[in-house]
């Protein structure tokens, strides 16, 4: 399950990153790496952005880009 599959408020468990190895090692530099437990707070109006919350403070990440987390079902 991607981390777009997710409504406000719901949250899962970081399985993997996948993308391009420029993003996943971006990502993985801000500590969204596997076991992370990870919420999404809000989508903005228009679909995009999305803020996530994950180890205490909050991230706006393009809809693009969250496609490529995917959480343990």
């Amino acid at each position: 399950m991607e981390l777009t599959s997710l409504k406000p408020g719901e949250h899962g468990i970081i399985s993997s990153i996948g993308g391009d190895k420029k993003l996943a090692k971006r990502l993985l530099a801000l500590g969204c790496i596997e076991g992370t437990d990870v919420t999404l707070k809000t989508i903005a109006p228009l679909g995009d952005p999305l803020i996530i919350n994950f180890r205490g403070f909050d991230l706006a990440i393009r809809k693009k880009d969250a496609k490529n987390i995917i959480l343990l079902t």
